[in-house]
């Protein structure tokens, strides 16, 4: 029998300590975090889509006022008494929702605002609802979503540029295109009290896992936590909140356009037991009739074969909308090998 001295075993322990490393899921995970305003950050940026799908960007250019404006507006509505709010819905398909999400049963600690950025929403929903003024928050929607149109073809066309495709606009001009089928969302959560999360077993869902189906997200949030990301080993991870930056993921629609270079990121929002939390995102979506393929650039640039099946955004767009959210929405479209 070997009997170690105490200076021995403190040095093993040491060098121990020193050498762990604690597997993914305890890493404090730091979130690639990119200046837009300097054009030499493109390159970060496709670093960043193929290995999160999910980014922050700084020095945006979104005025202070813009992100302001529409978050007051917002949190008169949502501090709204429900009979008040259910009279901006149903959803048909665009208006206000709370709790259900989408038509296959999914639900979640949350209310929201859906709005088309294209068809002309009726904002007179909002009339009857006391301290809601239809013009200020129609006004507030339209210069936000101006905003982030304009940050979101420039983060587009900087990735093109990283990727070295021609024209640099493949892929804002679906987003500039006058029929483009973009999306914006303003997701409210209130607190939810312990005792409901100790019965839901700690971890309630405010937004369940999913990826985006649309080429790109932009997403701004108040000073609250809950947002999460899935790492490509499946472990989740916590984004602390910033209001003063924006969050932009990648969507299925340009993991499909790369060809799978770049990875729409899983998502989810969970539940806060002490503070409200506001999110406001905005979907950069394509024409209805756009056909979503990978380029063919790409194609010939690395030599590959098309990891998927050529399909437009109608039929990509009704296809999620018919499955749950926490469903591999591309596995349907993937070709065969």
């Amino acid at each position: 029998m070997v009997v170690l001295s105490r200076q021995v075993v403190n040095e093993q322990l040491s060098s121990i300590i020193k050498n762990y490393k604690p597997p993914s899921s305890f890493f404090p995970c730091n979130i690639p975090l990119i200046d837009i305003s300097n054009p030499e950050s493109k390159n970060q940026l496709v670093k960043a889509c193929e290995e999160f799908g999910f980014f922050k960007v700084v020095n945006h250019g979104v005025p202070m006022e813009f992100i302001t404006k529409l978050e007051l507006e917002a949190t008169k509505f949502f501090s709204s008494p429900m009979s008040q709010k259910e009279k901006a819905g149903p959803l048909d398909p665009f208006g206000y929702g709370n709790k259900k999400i989408g038509p296959n049963g999914d639900v979640g600690w949350v209310e929201y605002i859906l709005l088309s950025t294209n068809s002309e929403f009726n904002y007179q929903k909002f009339a009857s609802i006391l301290g809601v003024n239809p013009k200020d928050i129609r006004d507030a929607v339209n210069d936000y979503v101006l905003a982030m149109k304009k940050m979101a073809c420039e983060i587009l066309e900087m990735l093109a540029e990283g990727l070295k495709i021609h024209p640099k606009n493949v892929f804002s001009k679906l987003l500039m295109d006058e029929k483009s089928d973009s999306l914006f969302r303003l997701n409210h959560y209130p607190p939810c009290p312990d005792e409901f999360q100790e019965y839901n077993g700690r971890n309630l869902i405010g937004f369940g896992e999913h990826t985006d189906p649309q080429i790109i997200s932009l997403l701004r949030s108040n000073n609250t936590s809950g947002l999460q990301i899935s790492l490509v080993d499946g472990h989740w991870i916590s984004v602390p909140p910033d209001p003063n930056s924006f969050f932009i993921n990648v969507g299925d629609s340009l993991q499909v356009m790369t060809n799978g270079r770049f990875k729409s990121v899983k998502h989810r929002v969970l539940a806060n037991s002490v503070k409200s939390r506001l999110s406001m995102i905005y979907f950069g979506g394509p024409p209805l009739s756009e056909k979503i393929a990978p380029l063919a650039s790409l194609l010939i640039k690395g030599d590959q074969d098309s990891l998927y099946k050529e399909f437009t955004w109608f039929e990509y767009k009704n296809s999620a909308y018919k499955s749950r959210l926490a469903d591999n929405r591309l596995v349907l479209f993937e070709k065969v090998v």
